[in-house]
């Protein structure tokens, strides 16, 4: 039996053009940002910012990791939730009464990961390495939004010739919560309108979907 070979775009062409379309997409927002902030200072009267300048901005960082925080936040919830909750009829939930294969326990073999061959705590570890990962990003990420969001609000406070504010006072204002709750509702959105239309509707070809042929009723994959 021969081994098909498969081309390097092949075997990893989703996460290419994924991290494509979003560093195409970043360099977009720093630009248009860039211009948008230009514009902001024009009108005040203020220098222009150059490119370097803009890059370590409030402004960048904050729309940024904004964006970044409620991504994970959705990822992260998402892989936690549906451990244990079900949805009758959606591609996105597991069935509702069998045990599947990302149930059972691991077992060691020649091409298990390093952490099951090793098992204890490296093991315990491993098995919810997923969601620790999503967390820890998601923490990083808010962290990041609120260091952007409180050095651009100093920013224009700066631009009105007032005081900047310390970390202490800026977040019992409504401003970094509302950035962060406007982004979070849209994200739990977009999670909530898959799981449920993948009750319904079809995509052939796509491991989001169920068979064509599947019933309404049928749940999971």
């Amino acid at each position: 039996m021969t081994t098909k070979k498969h081309s390097f775009f092949y075997k990893n062409g989703l996460s290419i053009v994924v991290l494509a379309l979003m560093f195409t997409s970043l360099f977009g927002q720093f630009v248009t940002g860039w211009h948008v902030r230009n514009d902001e200072l024009q009108e005040e009267g203020k220098p222009r910012e150059t490119l370097s300048e803009y890059a370590h901005s409030g402004h960048f960082i904050q729309a940024t990791f904004e964006n970044w925080e409620s991504e994970f936040l959705q990822m992260a919830l998402y892989v936690v939730l549906t451990v244990h909750l079900r949805q009758v009829g959606s591609s996105e939930s597991k069935k509702l009464d069998e045990k599947e294969e990302v149930d059972r326990e691991p077992q060691a073999h020649q091409d298990a990961p390093w952490p099951v061959k090793k098992g204890g705590i490296w093991l315990k570890l491993y098995k919810n390495s997923l969601s620790i990962v999503l967390i820890l990003l998601f923490i990083a990420s808010f962290v990041a939004h609120f260091y952007g969001s409180l050095k651009s609000h100093n920013e224009e406070q700066a631009d009105k010739n007032l005081p900047p504010d310390d970390w202490q006072h800026y977040i019992t204002q409504a401003r970094f919560g509302f950035e962060s709750f406007q982004n979070w509702q849209s994200e739990f959105l977009s999670v909530a309108t898959i799981v449920i239309l993948s009750i319904w509707l079809r995509q052939k070809g796509s491991p989001e979907s169920k068979p064509v042929d599947a019933s309404y009723s049928d749940t999971g994959k």
